[in-house]
């Protein structure tokens, strides 16, 4: 398995406090120790081994043996000691870390390592081997991970586990074993969580089934426990009518009558919502979960000037909502985002008067905004990417010039730096990244619009063209995708387009893809949810608010919630695992049915007016 082996040593990271004893002192009390000599105590062990240590050097790095050696209820010192369930190969790693802070962990050791250090008292172990187990999670070993973590009241790999299985839980469902094992109280906690990252509950209801066949004479019973865990309001009607309400394990007990009954009676309301009377709320049945990704869609251009505007996509609720922490120090559109842990870069840009090489820092956790290092360059229509937590801003246009140079900032020195030129000059393109490589795609230099695209090897500090797109596009957004990079929209110089095409870096070949619903320039394009998301932009004769995903397994588009404005010339980011992401979904999601109804009514209203208003036109 990759990363099998973690070898930890003091130089690499530990000694932080204070000063410590050298490691050539160390050095020598460890050769001591393996010589016997000026040991003052002996470990007798459960396969017969015995140890010889020094009693000081044990004392200073666990509790355990310093309340062992210094209490004064024996009658004489303690210099013997028997450590039951303990290996001589596990206390000599132990040792090992005790003497030089140097430990190998691997997964045939691990769990008795930290079993051993939890005895023991060790508490440097303890930690690393929970740091290890966090770095090894993956779908088939999370479920063993949490419950160990129970076990042995390690919360903070407990919080981690617990959020892997929550944050990958389609994976999890249909690869872990071990999941299988769990009782059905187990189950229901796991399914009936907010958290639970699931795009739709058809989902949750195949893995209920997984559980259950897997000792179905002894579980089939709990069906009706664990059918209101599911949100089965949200599933799709065709499939709930045909593949839940007349399952076999269903229609054999009575006990779920209640459950179908209220779900049909939702699902009917739902297709019958503008005739109820009065508000209507949304059931526990159809409640959106929480997600585990934020977009963040920041700026841009709207109603004849820039904007500071930003609000966040809640994917599970299908709704936009409003961000009150905007940059008090004023808009900026056709500028680049990135993001790095929890906070979003906003690089370059343009006010409607100023050409930016300035930079802002939005820290979503704390909600503060504060500035960066400056650019060496003004760049409005800048591209951005980041890879491997390294900001790189490509082209644009300073005012006076549309240009070839690129930059990248680190933040830990929050320093910029030039990296090579691009080998054509190119404002109002699209830069990302894709399999460890940047790629920058069309834009204008100043003459025409492009179809030539590059990319950058950071490692070799170099660009190559590759093929050109079948399509001039500037104002145009591209995305890494599935191994693929898209490149969707933009402008050809007569018009805005609809039309995406993407690149194959195996084949080195273009093809395209299937159109938008909207042609589109100067948009927002971001992957969430396993999905290529546009927003907004610009449709060649007005500014739009119009968003649509593509899903490449059906190969379509579909068209999500507008929103709150029309904008243009805006940047998209999208932040993965916000520990307060409650702060930025929709509020109110007992009112997701009454927001539709209204919605409903108000469009109801709107075309009953319409005859009426051609009516009046026609006699003008």
């Amino acid at each position: 398995m990759p990363g099998e082996v973690y070898m930890f040593h003091e130089q690499d990271g530990e000694c932080r406090i204070g000063k410590c004893m050298s490691q050539t002192s160390m050095r020598s009390l460890y050769e001591l120790h393996i010589q016997n000599m000026l040991c003052d105590a002996t470990l007798r062990l459960e396969d017969g081994g015995k140890v010889s240590v020094h009693r000081a050097i044990l004392s200073a790095c666990s509790p355990y043996f310093r309340s062992l050696f210094t209490t004064t209820l024996h009658s004489k010192e303690k210099r013997d000691i028997i450590l039951p369930g303990i290996t001589k190969d596990i206390m000599h790693s132990l040792l090992e870390y005790v003497y030089l802070r140097k430990i190998s962990i691997t997964m045939n050791n691990v769990t008795r390592l930290l079993s051993a250090a939890d005895y023991l008292s060790i508490l440097g172990v303890l930690q690393l081997c929970c740091d290890y187990l966090k770095s090894q999670l993956n779908p088939e070993n999370c479920i063993g991970i949490l419950m160990y973590s129970r076990d042995h009241f390690c919360t903070d790999l407990e919080k981690e586990a617990f959020t892997y299985v929550m944050r990958n839980f389609v994976k999890v469902s249909q690869q872990s074993l071990e999941i299988l094992e769990l009782d059905v109280e187990e189950i229901r906690d796991i399914i009936g969580s907010d958290e639970l990252n699931v795009k739709s509950e058809e989902l949750v209801w195949e893995f209920v089934l997984r559980w259950i066949n897997y000792d179905a004479e002894k579980r089939k019973k709990h069906i009706v426990v664990l059918m209101g865990q599911i949100r089965l309001g949200l599933m799709d009607t065709q499939f709930f009518l045909e593949h839940v309400k007349e399952h076999p394990y269903v229609v054999g007990n009575e006990a779920c009558r209640p459950i179908i009954i209220d779900t049909l009676r939702f699902l009917y309301d739902l297709e019958m919502i503008t005739q109820r009377q009065g508000e209507v709320t949304t059931p526990e049945i159809a409640r959106p979960r929480v997600p585990h990704e934020i977009l963040f869609a920041i700026g841009g251009w709207s109603g004849g000037s820039p904007t500071n505007y930003i609000e966040t996509y809640d994917t599970r609720a299908d709704r936009w909502v409003k961000v009150e922490e905007v940059d008090r120090t004023g808009p900026r559109a056709y500028h680049g985002t990135a993001v790095v842990g929890y906070e979003i870069y906003v690089i370059g840009g343009f006010d409607g008067m100023d050409y930016f090489n300035s930079c802002r820092c939005f820290n979503a956790v704390s909600k503060t905004w504060r500035e960066i290092a400056p650019m060496n360059a003004r760049r409005c229509y800048v591209s951005v990417a980041v890879l491997n937590d390294v900001i790189y801003a490509m082209g644009g246009y300073d005012g006076h010039h549309r240009q070839n140079t690129a930059e990248k900032y680190d933040y830990r020195t929050n320093q910029w730096t030039m990296i090579a030129p691009m080998n054509a000059q190119r404002s109002d393109a699209c830069a990302t990244t894709l399999s460890g490589k940047i790629y920058i795609t069309g834009g204008f230099n100043g003459q025409e619009c492009m179809n030539t695209a590059e990319v950058y090897d950071p490692e070799l500090n170099q660009w190559s063209l590759i093929p050109p797109m079948r399509s001039r596009r500037s104002g145009v957004s591209c995305v890494g995708y599935h191994g693929c990079l898209y490149v969707i929209g933009g402008f050809n110089g007569i018009s805005r387009m609809c039309s995406g095409e993407k690149f194959n870096p195996t084949t080195n070949t273009w093809s395209p893809i299937p159109d938008m619903y909207n042609p589109r320039s100067n948009f927002a394009i971001e992957v969430i949810d396993d999905m290529i998301f546009t927003i907004g932009g610009f449709n060649g004769v007005t500014t739009i608010y119009h968003v649509e995903c593509y899903d490449d397994k059906p190969n379509e588009w579909y068209e999500a919630t507008d929103m709150n404005i029309y904008r243009s010339a805006l940047s998209a980011s999208v932040i993965m695992g916000l520990p307060n992401v409650r702060d930025y979904i929709h509020q109110h999601r007992d009112r997701l049915m009454e927001e539709k109804r209204q919605k409903l009514l108000a469009l109801d209203a709107q075309r009953a007016l319409q005859p009426h208003q051609q009516a009046a036109q026609d006699e003008n």
